[in-house]
């Protein structure tokens, strides 16, 4: 069952990462209601923001492919009902 839910990303080296993040974010487009950004947020460092609509294995391959690029932080959660 999907449900609503989000995703926080922090992007240690936007020169290095943004165009793979870009990439598999592209790839679970269906999943995504809302991204926000912001590139700069401290230095190269960057954050972005998901609110997805998505089930729970959904969510882990999208978190799981992120979260294998080096320099990429993931954190999420699905609401209960």
């Amino acid at each position: 069952m999907k449900r609503l839910g989000f995703v926080g990303i922090i992007v240690e080296d936007r020169g290095k990462c943004a165009g793979i993040v870009n990439d598999v974010l592209s790839n679970f487009s269906e999943l995504i209601l809302a991204r926000t950004g912001l590139p700069n947020a401290k230095g190269s460092t960057s954050i972005i923001t998901l609110v997805i609509d998505a089930t729970t294995d959904e969510l882990g391959v999208l978190t799981g492919k992120l979260g294998n690029i080096p320099g990429i932080s993931v954190k999420s959660g699905l609401a209960k009902k």
